[in-house]
């Protein structure tokens, strides 16, 4: 994944978000969450990938989350939040960690950091952690916003990684935007292929 396209994903997506997430009073598109669950969540990513930058520019091991358990309570506490405050943290956050990437050098983009799967990586791999997460988590705000509204190149990355993580062989003909949206478990058209449960 070149990181420089998927940068450009992170700056779609972003905006994406940030323009659908203007009332987060109702339920979003993922059982059991509130939108504001799902702007918490968003929120605490961003922080979290900002710990990885870090890590890439200064070489300190900072870690994306500190637990499993403390990624689940910083969700849980963000969606207690008062509205303006979520939006407040959720614009904040984004702004925070484009201003990191965009900070971090040649050199530093090549350093290895370590995913919340405990996956060693370069750092050119944060902006397509960051971009999976605001794309399709912006079709899950449940305002209408489908996976056609997601970049082409996107979708096909991201349906040739959920298909290698997966497992599949092969994956249900149609439209990309159904394709992707079924193997990540989300809304789709295709008629006739097994249930696959939620991803990401």
């Amino acid at each position: 994944m070149a990181s420089g396209e998927a940068r450009q994903w992170v700056s779609f997506g972003t905006e994406l978000f940030l323009a659908h997430a203007t009332d987060l009073s109702g339920p979003s598109a993922l059982p059991g969450w509130t939108r504001k669950h799902l702007a918490a969540h968003v929120a605490a990513n961003a922080d979290a990938l900002g710990n990885l930058v870090h890590w890439a520019r200064t070489g300190e091991r900072t870690p994306m989350y500190a637990s499993p358990d403390q990624r689940n309570a910083d969700i849980e506490a963000g969606a207690q939040l008062s509205e303006a405050r979520l939006t407040s943290w959720l614009q904040g956050s984004a702004r925070s960690l484009a201003s990191g990437m965009a900070s971090l050098t040649p050199e530093q983009w090549r350093a290895e950091v370590v995913t919340a799967q405990g996956r060693t990586v370069p750092a050119t791999e944060i902006p397509w952690l960051r971009a999976r997460e605001v794309c399709v988590h912006a079709t899950d705000l449940g305002t209408g916003l489908t996976f056609a509204d997601l970049p082409e190149a996107f979708l096909s990355a991201l349906a040739a990684e959920i298909r290698v993580k997966r497992g599949l062989d092969t994956v249900p003909d149609g439209p990309l935007p159904d394709v992707a949206a079924y193997l990540a478990g989300r809304p789709h058209s295709l008629a006739g292929v097994p249930d696959l449960g939620p991803w990401l």
